[in-house]
């Protein structure tokens, strides 16, 4: 069911139109396109268990929350990207690697450290930040790691990321 609306997502069709609203609304908030598609639908459900009956209506949220998830993995398919930042005494060889051999973009922004543990003072450090896909991330923590075992990376997801290096996916 899932993997059906999510091929007629990105093909730019639709099945009963509340696609149409949830792609509109997907732009103008936070919530993912498969989110809206299943609050949408729970509104139905809802009124259906009112009208019909709640095991009929609780069986239909429970088979289109499993859809919701796989419209997700459809429409945006493996290309979730992840936000990685680097702090470390080598930024430059991992700038180097990230950019040289990875093919990845890279910012690189200037910041302090902070008191550590050990009492140390603030000192100037390069920052290094790249977003990659998810299937990307493993080939940056092992380049990462295989440079600066001590290093410290945060990865966060990313919701949308336009122009640099990122490609852009069509969302019809």
């Amino acid at each position: 069911l899932g993997a059906g609306i999510g091929m007629a997502m990105r093909g730019g069709g639709v099945l009963d139109g509340t696609e149409i609203l949830a792609v509109y609304l997907s732009r103008k908030a936070s919530l993912s396109v498969g989110d809206f598609v299943l609050v949408l639908n729970i509104l139905i459900f809802i009124i259906v268990a009112l009208v019909l009956d709640v095991p009929t209506a609780l069986y239909s949220i429970l088979t289109y929350l499993a859809a919701s998830k796989t419209i997700e993995f459809v429409v945006n398919g493996i290309e979730e990207y992840t936000g990685v930042t680097i702090i470390s005494e080598h930024s430059d060889a991992i700038r180097r690697a990230l950019t040289e051999r990875l093919g990845r973009g890279v910012t690189v922004y200037a910041g302090h450290r902070g008191y550590g543990s050990r009492g140390e003072q603030p000192s100037p450090i390069d920052i290094v930040f790249t977003v990659v896909t998810r299937l990307e991330v493993g080939q940056v923590t092992d380049e990462v790691n295989r440079l600066d075992p001590k290093a410290f990376m945060i990865m966060h997801s990313v919701n949308d990321a336009k122009g640099g290096m990122v490609k852009k996916r069509a969302l019809h």
